[in-house]
This record gives structure tokens, C-alpha cells and sequence, in this order.
């Protein structure tokens, strides 16, 4: 079994198109895969017990106050998003704010859409590089719409904090974490998370 992803580098003569890409990850449900800018495919191992017991607590969380709020959607771990620099990610946990989901397209809402969500959470994993999580954390800070991410590194109980166009926080074993400014009382309750 996997303990770290398994990068395919795929030739540029051999590059799939976004639906090409979107039929291989159907037809391989099973896996979690994501694709660089540069068309590499990273197949993801699954995660141990405790961290999916970890990430379904953090994603319930967010879901019940998207729920309560009704502003935007959230959307789990397996929900791919087509980003401007032609990579596909899935962030373990992300949310939209409801006007940018409702300018998507029914075909688009069916597919990889062609945006990156408001909010993003990674969870690290015990077999995660951090630094190449940080890489995809400052990925999704360049790109359109995103106002807000959180890596969380459960090894060490930090959680890095990402905005667009500002340097990311590091905060040592906060018992909640929250930002008002982009998700209007959702507090985090790390004690489920650490």
C-alpha cells in the first residue's frame, strides 16, 4: 500500500484534456487524484483511520454551519476543481459562496468546475510532506476568488493560516480558529481535529 502519493509524469504528447482527465478520475473512483500544472498525475493513498475520522469531523463541522448560515456550499475531499493554472485539486475540505456556484454553468457544476473555492482546509496526514502542502496552499492563494486558506498540521498542532497576497500565520495549538471577515461565525473546534 501507499504511504506517500505516486506521481505519474506524463509526456507532453500524451496529455489529457480536461474531460479525458474528468472520465479517468470516474473510472477510477476508488482512487484520489490530483493533476499539476504541468499534466503529472498524483494518485493519493487513503488516509489511516484516525486522520479520516479527523477530516469527517472538520468537514461535518463546516457543513453544519454552512448549513446554518446558507451563504455558500461546502463540498469534501473528493471534489475536484479545475484551477487557472490547469492543475485539478481537492482540497480535503472547501467551501463557495452561493453567487459563484450559481454562475456556474448546470455542465459545469457536473464536472471539475473551472474555479477555486473561497475557503480551503488541508488536513495533513502522518505520510504528508508539509512543505509541498504549503506549495499547494500558496497555489490556491494566486487563484481567482479564493479569500481564505487552512492548513492544518496535526503532527506539530499548527495551523497555517493563507490569504491572497499576504504572508501565511502559524498558529501553535489554537483551540478554535476562525475568521469572521470570510466565514462569518464558523469557529473550528480543534479539540476534534487534534
Amino acid at each position: 500500500m501507499l504511504s506517500s502519493p505516486l506521481v505519474l509524469q506524463i509526456p507532453r504528447s500524451m496529455q489529457m484534456t480536461d474531460e479525458q482527465f474528468f472520465d479517468f478520475c470516474q473510472v477510477n473512483r476508488e482512487l484520489r487524484i490530483e493533476r499539476n500544472k504541468f499534466g503529472d498525475i498524483s494518485i493519493m493513498p487513503p488516509t489511516g483511520l484516525e486522520t479520516g475520522n479527523r477530516n469527517f469531523n472538520l468537514a461535518g463541522q463546516l457543513y453544519i454551519w454552512s448549513e446554518q448560515n446558507g451563504t455558500g456550499i461546502c463540498f469534501d475531499s473528493s471534489t475536484g476543481f479545475k484551477l487557472s493554472t490547469g492543475a485539478d485539486r481537492s482540497p480535503d475540505a472547501s467551501w463557495i459562496k452561493l453567487e459563484r456556484w450559481n454562475a456556474l454553468s448546470s455542465e459545469q457544476q457536473q464536472r471539475f468546475a473551472p474555479i477555486c473555492p473561497d475557503f480551503v482546509i488541508e488536513l495533513r496526514s502522518p505520510s504528508d510532506n508539509l512543505q509541498l502542502l504549503k506549495e499547494k496552499m500558496e497555489e490556491y492563494m494566486r487563484e481567482p476568488g479564493v479569500q481564505l486558506g487552512w492548513l492544518i498540521d496535526r503532527k506539530h498542532r499548527q495551523v497555517y493560516i493563507y490569504r491572497p497576497g499576504k504572508p501565511d500565520e502559524c498558529l501553535e495549538n489554537p483551540a478554535t480558529v476562525s475568521d469572521d471577515a470570510v466565514l462569518p461565525g464558523f469557529v473550528l473546534n480543534m479539540s476534534k481535529v487534534w
